[in-house]
Order: C-alpha cells, then sequence, then structure tokens
C-alpha cells in the first residue's frame, strides 16, 4: 500500500490529505497530520474525494455535437483540431474577440497559465473566471487599499484573536476547518462576533450578533468609524506613520452619525455603541469578511469600509489582527494572480513597458504576443454573446448555467453560441447540456499542479490514481488546443505542468507574490509554503505561519495603506410595494458544494441533503401567510423571473427576509444583474422579491 499526500480541491483551507493507494484503488483517506492548515482534520468533502476515483470512465472521449442533435465521440487529436479550427475561423470571420472563455478557482495555478497563455496572449481574446462571482471585490479593495491582491493574515491569527469579528461570513458551515481554528483559540475572555442579517449558523456560536438590514454594512461600517473618531479610540501612531487619506476620511464620517447609523441599520444605538466598546478593548481585534460582503452593488467600498476600521485601530499586520477576506474556492487566489487575465502572471500592468519586457523574457516570447489590456469580465463576456457580438465560448470546471447570476440570461446566450466548449468531469452538469463540444477531464486525484490558499500558501497537487485508457487533464486539454491552433514554440517550456510552474516562479521574481524559492520537489510531502517566498531568503521565511505587513510596509507608490471611501449609494433595487420581501442567499450545508456537480456523488451529502429547493422564512411572516413547515411557495424576482421552494419556517431570518441556499438553480433564476461598479461581481445578496402561495 502506498500513500500520496496532496491538496483537497474543494474550499480556500486546501487542507492536505493522506490517500492510502492499493491495486489503483482509495482504500482510507486521512487529513495530514502536522499540516499548518489542517491538522489531522477535514470535513466531509474533502474525505469523500475517494468517491471521485470512479467518475471518469477508461475510454471517455470528446464528445461533438452533429447536425442533427446527437454527439459522436471522436479522439482526442480530432477534438483538438475541431476546437482550434472553430476559434480560428470564428476570429477570422468576427474579430479576435469574438471567442472568449470562463473559467473557475478551482484549477491549478498551472491550468489557469496555460489557459491564459493560449486565450489571452496567442488568441487575443477575453478569460474571466467565476473568482469573478465570489472574491474579485476583495481583490480590487486589496489593490487599491494595500497596492497589491495581498490578503496579509494566516490562519493561526484567528487563534491568537482576543476579539473576532465576522461580517457576512459563516464559516461554521462555509469554512469549518477555518471555524475550527476559532474553536482552538485560548486567549482569555476572546469573543466572536458576528454582523450579519441572518441569525447564521456561526451567529449562533458567537458571543455578540448584531442582526443588522440587508446591505447597510457600508452605513454601519461608516457609523462606527464616526464613533471611534469622536471617541479617540485611534491608533495615532500607525496612522501617522502607515496611512493615508485619514484626515480626508475622518471629516467624510461626521456625517454618518450614531443616529444616521441607527435608523438605516435597524441597530439599536445601544447595539452600535456596544460594538464600538468591544472593539477599543480588544487587543488584538482581527475582522474577517466573505461572500456577504463581496456580493453587492456597493461591496468594494465595503470591504475598503472593513479596512479602514483595521487602519485606524492599528489592527494589521500584528498576530492576531487583520481585515482579512475569507476567500471561497481552493485556488482562487491561483486564479487572480496568475491567470493572465486582470494582471500580467504575478502581477503587473499591461501596459507597463518594463513589465511586458520582462514577461516577454521569461516566456520566450515576442513581446507582441502578450495581451494589452485586461479582460472583459463576466457580465461583459455574457452580454457579448447576448448581443450577438460573442460567437464562441470556452467554459472550464464551472456551471455559470447554474451559478451565473439571473441565469436564465445564460440560458439565452448559449443559444447563440456557434461555439460552446464545455470542460468538465461530469458530462451531467446543466451547462452541459447545450454544449457543441465536451472535453472529458479526470478530476483532482489523477492529476498533478499547484494551489494557493486564502493564506496565500502554495501546496501541492500530485495524483493519487493512475490514469486509465484516455484519460487526460484540463492542462492537456489546454496544451493540445494550443499545439492545434500552431503555437509552436510559443508553448516552450509549457510541456508539463512543471515545466509551467517553473515559468510561473520566474513570472514571480520581485513581486509581491515573489515564490522564486519554492521549487516543484519542495512542496511534495511538505507543509506548504506561503508567499512572499524569494530566493536567497529562505532562511528568513522559515516559519511556517507568516503574515505580511508587520514591518508596516504595503505595497503601495507610497509604502502606505490608503483609507478608500465614497458615499453609500442609494440602493438601486429597492423593496416596494410590489416587491416587499428580500431575497437573500449562500451555504446551504458543510456537505454542498456550489451548484453539487461534485457533491451529488457523496452519498452521506444526498442522504442529508433536502433535495429540492427551499428557503427559509421568518415565523411570523409565515403565520400572517397562512405559511407551514414546508409548504410551497412561488416567488416571483423582481428581475422577471420566478420559482418554486418548500418553506423551512424559522426565527433565524427577519420578518422581510427570506434565505435561499445557492446548491439549487432556482436560486440563481432570481437574482439580478446588478453588479459592483469596481468589481463587476455580482450582487447576490438582496434581491426584491414577492410571494405567492401555491394552492
Amino acid at each position: 500500500m502506498k500513500k500520496v499526500q496532496s491538496t483537497c480541491n474543494y474550499c480556500s483551507i486546501d487542507c492536505n490529505l493522506d490517500f492510502y493507494v492499493e491495486g489503483n484503488q482509495v482504500v482510507k483517506t486521512v487529513p495530514t497530520r502536522g499540516y499548518p492548515v489542517n491538522d489531522g482534520f477535514c470535513c466531509i468533502k474533502g474525505l469523500s474525494l475517494d468517491k471521485q476515483q470512479a467518475t471518469v470512465k477508461p475510454g471517455r472521449l470528446p464528445k461533438i455535437r452533429q447536425e442533427d442533435g446527437s454527439y459522436q465521440e471522436v479522439p482526442w487529436e480530432e477534438g483538438f483540431r475541431h476546437v482550434a479550427g472553430k476559434l480560428k475561423e470564428l476570429q477570422e470571420k468576427y474579430g479576435a474577440e469574438s471567442v472568449a472563455g470562463i473559467s473557475t478557482g478551482q484549477l491549478t495555478l498551472e491550468e489557469f497559465a496555460i489557459f491564459g497563455h493560449v486565450m489571452r496572449n496567442y488568441l487575443k481574446t477575453n478569460v474571466d473566471g467565476n473568482t469573478r462571482l465570489c472574491m474579485a471585490t476583495a481583490v480590487v479593495a486589496h489593490k487599491q487599499s494595500f497596492g497589491f491582491d495581498a490578503p496579509g493574515f494566516t490562519l493561526k491569527d484567528l487563534e491568537l484573536s482576543d476579539t473576532i469579528i465576522f461580517i457576512g461570513a459563516n464559516p461554521v458551515v462555509a469554512h469549518p476547518v477555518l471555524w475550527g481554528r476559532v474553536r482552538q483559540n485560548s486567549v482569555p475572555g476572546h469573543k466572536v462576533i458576528v454582523i450579519d442579517p441572518r441569525r447564521s449558523e456561526t451567529a449562533m456560536n458567537a458571543d455578540y450578533w448584531y442582526g443588522l438590514k440587508w446591505r447597510s454594512d457600508l452605513l454601519l461600517c461608516y457609523t462606527i468609524a464616526n464613533q471611534l473618531i469622536e471617541k479617540d479610540y485611534l491608533d495615532h501612531n500607525f496612522i501617522q506613520g502607515h496611512t493615508e487619506h485619514f484626515e480626508e476620511f475622518k471629516e467624510f464620517v461626521k456625517g454618518y452619525t450614531l443616529e444616521r447609523g441607527a435608523e438605516g441599520t435597524g441597530l439599536s444605538p445601544g447595539q452600535i455603541t456596544e460594538l464600538v466598546e468591544l472593539i477599543h478593548a480588544g487587543k488584538r481585534v482581527s475582522f474577517w469578511w466573505t461572500m456577504g460582503v463581496n456580493q453587492g452593488y456597493e461591496a468594494v467600498r465595503t470591504a475598503q469600509a472593513i479596512i479602514n476600521l483595521a487602519l485606524m485601530t492599528g489592527n494589521i499586520g500584528r498576530p492576531g489582527t487583520g481585515a482579512n477576506s475569507i476567500t471561497g474556492q481552493c485556488n482562487a487566489m491561483g486564479s487572480r494572480t496568475f491567470s493572465n487575465t486582470a494582471a500580467f502572471f504575478g502581477g503587473g500592468d499591461f501596459t507597463n513597458p518594463a513589465r511586458r519586457g520582462r514577461i516577454a523574457q521569461v516566456l520566450g516570447v515576442e513581446e507582441s504576443m502578450l495581451a494589452e489590456k485586461p479582460t472583459k469580465t463576466y457580465n461583459q463576456i455574457i452580454e457579448g454573446i447576448l448581443a450577438g457580438e460573442i460567437k464562441g465560448l470556452w467554459i472550464l470546471c464551472t456551471n455559470p448555467r447554474h451559478s451565473w447570476t439571473n441565469n436564465e440570461t445564460f440560458a439565452e446566450a448559449v443559444k447563440k453560441l456557434e461555439l460552446f466548449v464545455v470542460q468538465d468531469i461530469y458530462d451531467t452538469i446543466e451547462s452541459a447540456e447545450g454544449c457543441t463540444v465536451f472535453f472529458p477531464v479526470v478530476p483532482g486525484i489523477k492529476k498533478e499542479g499547484t494551489y494557493i490558499n486564502l493564506e496565500r500558501r502554495l501546496s501541492a497537487m500530485r495524483p493519487v490514481l493512475e490514469r486509465g485508457e484516455n484519460e487526460i487533464s484540463d492542462y492537456e486539454a489546454i496544451l493540445g488546443v494550443g499545439r492545434a491552433l500552431g503555437m509552436g514554440d510559443a508553448l516552450k517550456g509549457w510541456e508539463t505542468p512543471q515545466g509551467c510552474f517553473r515559468l510561473m516562479r520566474e513570472c514571480s521574481r520581485n513581486m509581491p507574490c515573489d515564490f522564486t524559492g519554492v521549487t516543484w520537489e519542495k512542496l511534495e510531502n511538505s507543509h506548504g509554503v506561503q508567499w512572499p517566498y524569494p530566493e536567497g531568503k529562505e532562511e528568513e521565511n522559515r516559519e511556517e505561519q507568516r503574515r505580511l505587513y508587520e514591518d508596516g510596509i504595503f505595497f503601495t507608490p507610497s509604502k502606505k495603506a490608503q483609507f478608500v471611501f465614497e458615499e453609500v449609494r442609494e440602493n438601486p433595487l429597492p423593496a416596494t410595494k410590489e416587491f416587499p420581501y428580500i431575497l437573500n442567499t449562500g451555504r446551504g450545508s458543510v456537505g454542498q458544494w456550489h451548484t453539487q456537480s461534485r457533491t451529488k456523488e457523496v452519498k452521506f451529502v444526498e442522504d442529508v441533503s433536502v433535495k429540492k429547493a427551499y428557503l427559509y422564512m421568518n415565523t411570523r411572516l409565515a403565520k400572517e401567510q397562512g405559511i407551514q413547515e414546508m409548504d410551497q411557495v412561488r416567488v416571483v424576482s423582481v428581475n422577471g423571473q420566478w420559482a418554486d421552494f418548500a418553506v423551512k419556517v424559522t426565527e433565524n431570518v427577519q420578518y422581510e427576509e427570506l434565505y435561499a441556499p445557492i446548491h439549487y438553480i432556482e436560486c440563481n433564476k432570481l437574482t439580478p444583474s446588478l453588479y459592483d461598479p469596481y468589481s463587476k461581481e455580482p450582487s447576490y445578496k438582496a434581491t426584491p422579491v414577492r410571494l405567492e402561495k401555491k394552492r
């Protein structure tokens, strides 16, 4: 029996697991002891990765849709030539940007990179990722406030903080290993505080819950900031030495009085004052946010309002502190930094001559081959298809027919495509129903590459099982199309994931994410390595859990963090007489994941999961509407769509709010085509709706 250490490719924690293999079958899966992230602990999803060993059957080949609507299997090389030929044909007929790609946060770093090289560099077209749906807000906030997309914390900070504040985050369900770190906190008198409209599972386990009104979190943060300033609960030395634009911010928040904050958030003045005092009393205060903040129409400014609170109180760069974004997917960090979509590999502006020269040198190509501008965003790609401007789409490891906001618009878009390539381990996902080409690829337990978790830790994915006949990885599928396109020497060095890793490592040199001191071999059977980890400085970075900004130096031109702020916007989609209720969305259970294409094969999860769409409704509202437990209701959205749900009655949602898990396609049928102006992340969390009880 052999043991293979590899990385779980579900959520952003990136637990490491030991797979015990015999006869090319996983016989036991054990969380890796001593690994800094999960140290022998794991959730049900990771422990069930072995269920994917039978997902891709030997002999599966690409499928191409025929004129009569049927699919024909073809050899891989023919599949590559077909897709490459159609991409070139469409570009010749309609222009370079008439084809596009959408990737994910679940591929390896190397797969992101080669897809960006083929599509963005060689084809000069657009590629966005489903990370746009979850982390784009945090990325923009980090860049504007810190100068680079660089969350500074390490997970150890959860054990060292005396005041842990979760804002729009529910780690008990969404990140149970992270919550395990909270439970390990042994700081005397430490407090856990939750700010969330819903009394979530995390709120139920917290010391304090502040159930504010939907989409009032930015107003609350500005009100708190004003109170901290009025009471002089500030770290003046940190503000003066390490930040800019505080005086302007101080003047700005004067308009956010305690009375205004209470009226707009639904919290009492006493509750807001209590929260201010809790922040002031803490010696090591950490703020943690995720999708409840990121998925809103003024999300970037909300994230930055949280960052501002940490900066003004000096709660950043020290153990147990920080304004810390909790990432969603397993390699969203790898996608953000190495996909070649919003910035060059390793970061940097597409128009910066020095950076262009450096990347061209590393890749061994002419500078003219490199992408010249950031990609069109996810929403612009879908809108471009609907407008008839984009004729070909290639999606990898994502299911936008289910997960895209106002998802009927994606269904409409697919009908307009002349080429729709779906590359996935499942041909049963909703998005595959309309594809013209399906590329079946292997799951993570049969491929190799690198992942970067939410605390910047690189870890190794290594093949647990040998592949069967015709089985190939995402990397090999992209490489095959690249070769069929005729890229030739432009693919020199890209022949294997290991070669790609070396290229990306060199692209990172002298950037904030520098990991030139990391080798492919060093990651194997290791404890992972957090970037930055530059070559020649391995000794000074030997600690396994490191945070950024301990020296008070940031990545902005001035080396100082920026106070960024803007007036609270009027809600573009308020509740009305016609649509009096607000639909909130989020995770349903620990075992369910996104669109359930992967977790459906885990029997335990399936056995305990509700089979059809449901929502939570407040007890009083249900009584007024004459609705009882598991009654069916029709929910009609302001976006013009409707869907049916079973009702679960609870006191844990507020009177005017409903809460629906995202794992059912009905959920995002109802969410609107509304986006943050800076990150273009969809506003999933506060949709005006009305109810119709089904008879």
